[in-house]
């Protein structure tokens, strides 16, 4: 034994490998591989060692299915806080590190399983050669995070693979199969799992044997970019000018990538690893990469807490059913279906039958043109769906989704005539989105076995799932929830019952402000643009096209009955008006917009007359408002509305209220959440932001706890004592 460390062993090979070195990642007492300082500092260590060494070569291997899945972002936030010097000199060290790997006096070569990201792909580009197991993901997806790679990312990549891979890699931060990296240049093979530790040692002793210029290879990495300055020029004035206009202006760290590579492209490494330094600390220190670090942190705190749910789960799930097909049901069908999991697909018509088997045929027929998925997976798939019109099967499954038609007495009928058909094991749920869980549960003889579980619309895209909790529910019931939202790869959040859940109890104040400005003369493409600006998906008019303006009219009646004193209103609102007038949204055409597609079958909307003519009678003369009166009239309703779902207890955290708004709602991620952003503006000047609107109603006033922590000077991510 060479070294021996919590995270790291290095050994020496016996026999006929006598000469090569195998340095091993494999974290005592953790699942992954991680790049902590612990691990950094044995790297230091391991690599001093090794380079009083003479030898044949390096192996770089991983004791578990994952190579190394990054950086531990949870200690590094800490060094983030800590000013530009501690980022700078955490850096240095770790490219220190990094060199002395790149400059070992014998080859070195990466045998990758499992995944390499970030921090784990950059310790393998400071090696000479690298092999991939063919299921292997690599990537470098730290842009996602409002920050560049730090650990010689942007200089070694474009120097082994080139300048159009490294700017595709680092800017789109995505990861990337075997296949794929071949293609690219950034992996030199893709070797089977069980070959690849031994065809990595075959590299090795080519190596010994001079079969491979390792001088050469070295000197490639150390010099400036092979490129001249017109091609240089072109090159990365083009990338830039399309990455800003893919990733848009409030996300700078991918043109801040292209940058600090332009920069480095006539230096040595050495001088390149510096020009990285100054970039990555400049991103670091940006409320983006602030808020992208703490989204990523909270992910990690979600994920954590499903799969406690899941530890508790008294069964695993091996099959599901759903009731009532259809657009929704036949996404939850497919969903269930493409991730592995039998579901019973019921409806009472064959016609509702033929609707959602249609929906599910069309999402796989997609990823099929796509090529992600063969012909014979998706009949696979699809035979995982069992359509029936009875109920034959249904004393089999696990769970069983409600989603027929949000009329309470449909849903109470159809569940009391299903309990009486499962075992008294299985769980129930509805996919409600308004109507009361405890009410539901007045139709059953076991309301402890029945919750809420609210998918979003479409369910193959939105991430979140609601997991709403009854007075009687049952841990064990939540826990098989959640345990099935966790096998259908979807985000669960667990809050209590009450008008609307959580996400859209405070969308309605959303869309309340909104009519409130059209009734006060506000015009509906500057909000929409002035709210896509500020970084949403699309603007409220557009939102309650996409949603449907008959289904937000009933929303909104059920959000006005449970919350009276702030919901209520006293005017006709704009979505009433249409609702009468028969413009559904895009469902039928026509809502606040008119939706229409071009020559090409992209979809367009226009802002037609009959619009105006109908809002007429209800709105005031036009009135011009500025972007930040347009944002606080639209913000703060929402904002304190979701402070009184946590004061109340109806989500535990302000990280499950920002992530369940973010994955619900398309909350603009680079804000870090809506909690997360009033911290960045900070609680007092957001209550001044809301003090000059409480004239406009209740929904505008601060909650008790709210009001408190500005009086104290508390936020709520770093509460002061």
């Amino acid at each position: 034994m060479i070294y021996s460390g919590t995270s790291i062993r290095v050994t020496s090979l016996e026999g006929d490998d006598k000469g090569i070195y195998e340095l091993c990642f494999d974290r005592k007492d953790e699942s992954v591989n991680k790049f902590d300082a612990l691990t950094l500092r044995e790297l230091e260590e391991a690599l001093t060692e090794l380079s009083k060494l003479q030898g044949k070569g390096l192996l770089l291997t991983s004791g578990k299915d994952k190579f190394i899945v990054g950086a531990d972002i949870m200690e590094f936030g800490e060094t983030f806080s800590a000013g530009d010097s501690a980022i700078s000199d955490m850096l240095t060290e770790v490219n220190h590190t990094f060199n002395k790997l790149e400059t070992l006096p014998f080859a070195t070569v990466a045998a990758i399983n499992g995944y390499a990201l970030g921090g784990g792909l950059e310790v393998c580009l400071a090696c000479d050669f690298r092999l991939m197991s063919p299921n292997a993901k690599i990537g470098l997806p730290e842009t996602r995070l409002g920050i560049i790679p730090g650990w010689g990312g942007t200089v070694r990549l474009p120097r082994i693979a080139g300048l159009d891979v490294a700017v595709e890699w680092i800017a789109g931060a995505k990861e990337y199969d075997a296949q794929t990296a071949l293609n690219a240049n950034v992996v030199d093979g893709v070797v089977s799992q069980d070959l690849i530790r031994s065809s990595a040692i075959k590299v090795l002793h080519a190596a010994a044997a001079g079969d491979f210029d390792i001088k050469a290879l070295r000197e490639q990495k150390d010099s400036p970019l092979a490129i001249n300055d017109t091609e240089s020029l072109l090159a990365f004035e083009s990338s830039k000018a399309f990455v800003k206009g893919t990733a848009g202006r409030n996300y700078p760290a991918p043109v801040e990538a292209i940058q600090a590579m332009q920069n480095a492209a006539k230096l040595g490494r050495d001088d390149a690893l510096k020009v990285e330094n100054a970039s990555f600390v400049k991103m670091a220190k940006t409320d983006v990469a602030e808020a992208l670090v703490g989204i990523f942190i909270a992910d990690q705190m979600l994920g954590k807490k499903a799969r406690h749910w899941e530890k508790q789960s008294d069964k695993a799930i091996e099959k599901a059913a759903v009731l009532g097909a259809g657009i929704m049901g036949g996404g939850i069908a497919y969903q269930s279906a493409y991730k592995g999991v039998p579901i019973i697909m019921k409806d009472i018509g064959q016609s509702g039958i033929d609707l959602g088997l249609n929906e599910a045929a069309a999402l796989l027929t997609k990823r099929v043109e796509r090529g992600r998925m063969s012909a014979a997976d998706m009949a696979t798939t699809l035979n995982r769906i069992d359509p029936s019109l009875s109920y034959d099967g249904f004393d089999s499954v696990d769970i069983v989704v409600e989603a027929v038609v949000e009329k309470e007495s449909v849903k109470q009928s159809v569940l009391k005539e299903v309990e009486e058909l499962v075992s008294s094991d299985t769980v129930l749920c509805s996919n409600t989105s308004t109507i009361s869980i405890d009410s539901l549960a007045k139709a059953l003889t076991r309301p402890e076995r029945f919750c809420g579980m609210h998918f979003f619309n479409p369910v193959h895209r939105m991430p979140l799932v609601e997991v709403i909790r009854g007075e009687k529910t049952s841990d064990s019931a939540i826990a098989r929830t959640v345990a099935y939202a966790n096998k259908l790869g979807k985000k669960a959040v667990v809050v209590k019952d009450c008008p609307g859940f959580l996400v859209n109890r405070v969308l309605f104040p959303y869309f309340a402000g909104f009519s409130l400005l059209l009734r006060d003369g506000g015009d509906i493409q500057q909000i929409d643009k002035v709210m896509e600006r500020w970084g949403w998906p699309m603007g409220p008019a557009m939102l309650l096209d996409v949603v449907g303006i008959d289904t937000a009219v009933h929303a909104e009646k059920v959000m006005a009955e449970g919350f009276p004193d702030r919901m209520k209103r006293d005017f006709k609102a704009a979505s009433d008006a249409l609702f009468e007038a028969n413009r559904l949204g895009q469902k039928n055409g026509k809502g606040f917009y008119t939706h229409g597609k071009d020559k090409k079958g992209k979809p367009v909307k226009t802002l037609d007359d009959e619009t105006m003519k109908i809002l007429s009678p209800h709105v005031a003369e036009s009135k011009t408002f500025s972007d930040d009166e347009i944002i606080a009239r639209l913000i703060v309703p929402m904002a304190t509305e979701l402070a009184r779902c946590l004061e109340e207890g109806i989500v535990a955290s302000p990280q499950e209220a920002d992530m369940a708004l973010v994955y619900g709602l398309g909350f603009p991620p680079f804000r870090g959440g809506l909690f997360r952003w009033i911290d960045s503006v900070g609680i007092s000047a957001f209550q001044a932001m809301a003090a000059p609107l409480v004239k406009l109603g209740p929904l505008y006033e601060l909650p008790e706890g709210m009001s408190k922590m500005a009086a104290t000077g508390q936020s709520y991510y770093q509460p002061v004592a």
